[in-house]
């Protein structure tokens, strides 16, 4: 054989072997966020079932499909996974954005605007903030996943409602939109007290146009 085909079909083998490996590489790297994926999964089914609190190690992976190392290959402490779990339940239900009420000038259609989002957001994610609200009183983990991952955009929602309001930034007022866009009062009007979405926004406005 000529030294310049030998040369040649070592080249190929060269490349063959170089794209086989990087494919291997790929389908390791696609195996590994497939398993990634499965166990944020099975943790934020968990959260919205049982509570973050009482969701353990052993289930998330058991219910993921995967061994106990395997979980702690990709989540080594509860905040790595916490973090996860945050970002990809906020990317599959955002929280309503604000911004675009800055459009209504008016105080009140504004406040209707923007408390018929947050409530409607309250009622179809109900059973993960629930949980999530109410562990976060005895797991640090959780408190922290609540302060980085919603009180943010809530704390921008107050600001865009109190803009449009005469009475401004005054303490009074942002006492009292911290109450009326706080999970628990809508609970309170639409759950224990049987009020519809829209009674429940009409009240909660007419109580905020009251503060001086």
């Amino acid at each position: 054989m000529a030294p310049a085909v030998s040369s040649f079909i070592a080249h190929l083998c060269v490349v063959f072997v170089w794209m086989a490996r990087k494919y291997e590489l790929k389908r390791r790297g696609e195996r590994m966020e497939d398993t990634r994926r499965r166990i944020v999964d099975a943790a934020i089914d968990l959260h919205q079932t049982i509570g973050p609190a009482r969701t353990s190690v052993s289930a998330v992976a058991e219910r993921a499909g995967v061994q106990r190392q395997t979980y702690y290959r990709h989540f080594p402490d509860e905040q790595s996974l916490f973090h996860a779990c945050t970002g990809l339940y906020l990317e599959r239900a955002p929280l309503p954005d604000p911004e675009p009420w800055r459009a209504i000038a008016d105080a009140s259609e504004r406040l209707q605007r923007g408390l018929a989002e947050l409530y409607g957001y309250y009622a179809e994610n109900e059973a993960m903030l629930g949980n999530v609200i109410r562990d976060a009183e005895i797991s640090a983990t959780t408190r922290e996943a609540i302060e980085v991952g919603v009180t943010p955009t809530v704390m921008a929602i107050r600001e865009v409602l109190a803009e449009a309001l005469p009475a401004g930034d005054s303490p009074a007022l942002l006492a009292t939109l911290d109450l009326v866009l706080d999970f628990n009062t809508w609970r309170l009007l639409v759950r224990r007290s049987g009020l519809s979405q829209d009674k429940a926004v009409e009240l909660m406005v007419s109580v905020v146009r009251c503060v001086p």
